[in-house]
C-alpha cells in the first residue's frame, strides 16, 4: 500500500511584531523588554501565538524564549510604516499578522483574525474585496497594529518611502474589515499605569 509523502505545506500566517519606538510614555526604556508575568513583556506575547506561525521581530535583537528571526527598520527609528516594511521584506506566508510588540494578551486574537481573514478568502460576495482584517477597540477606534493581512496586498499598500509614513494611510490602500475585541486583547502596555493593569489581568488569569 502507498504511503503518502510527508506534507510541506508553509505555515499559514507569519506573525511580524514591532518592538521599536521611543517608549517616552515609559521614561524611554524598552516596553517590550518590561518584567511581567514572570517574563517579559514581549515574550508573553510570542508565546501565546499559535506554535506554528514563524515570528519576525522588527528592532533590536534580544533574547526571546520563543525562535523569531529579528530583522531593523530602515531608518532605525523610522516609525512603525518602516518596521512593517521590514519584516514584510521576511514573510513568505500569505497572510501576516502585524502586532506590536506591548500588545501582551494579542495572541489569541490574532489567531481569530486570522481565522476571519482565511474564511473571508474562502467566500464569495460581500467580502470579495477583504484584505485586511484589523481589530477595533471597546471604544471603536482601530487598530492597524493588531490585525490579518494578506501579505501581497499590503506589499503594496506600503510606501516606497516608508520612514515617517502614517499608519493609517496604508489602510487607505486596503480593503479593510473591522472586528470589535475587548479592552484586554487591545491593551498595550505603554505608560506604568497601563503595566500595572495588565499585571493585575495577568495575575487573575
Amino acid at each position: 500500500m502507498p504511503v503518502n509523502p510527508p506534507r510541506n505545506d508553509p505555515p499559514p500566517a507569519t506573525a511580524v511584531v514591532l518592538c521599536g519606538g521611543a517608549s517616552r510614555r515609559m521614561g524611554g526604556a524598552d516596553k517590550t523588554a518590561l518584567p511581567f508575568a514572570g517574563t517579559t513583556v514581549l515574550d508573553h506575547l510570542l508565546d501565546s501565538l499559535p506554535a506554528d506561525w514563524p515570528v519576525v521581530c522588527v528592532g533590536e535583537a534580544r533574547h526571546t524564549q520563543r525562535s523569531v528571526t529579528w530583522t531593523r527598520e530602515s531608518p532605525p527609528g523610522g516609525g512603525p510604516v518602516a518596521g512593517m516594511a521590514a519584516g514584510l521584506a521576511l514573510v513568505a506566508t500569505p497572510l501576516v499578522l502585524l502586532l506590536a510588540g506591548d500588545l501582551p494578551f494579542a495572541g489569541p486574537a490574532a489567531a481569530h483574525l486570522a481565522l476571519v481573514a482565511g474564511k473571508r478568502r474562502a467566500i464569495s460576495p460581500p467580502f470579495p474585496a477583504t484584505s485586511a482584517v484589523v481589530a477595533t477597540d471597546e471604544e471603536g477606534r482601530a487598530q492597524p497594529l493588531l490585525g490579518a493581512y494578506r501579505t501581497e496586498a499590503l506589499r503594496r499598500a506600503v510606501p516606497d518611502e516608508p520612514g515617517g509614513a502614517r499608519l493609517m494611510g496604508v489602510l487607505e490602500h486596503l480593503g479593510v474589515e473591522f472586528v470589535p475585541l475587548d479592552d484586554r486583547a487591545c491593551l498595550d502596555v505603554d505608560t506604568p499605569e497601563s503595566l500595572a493593569r495588565a499585571t493585575q489581568l495577568a495575575a487573575r488569569s
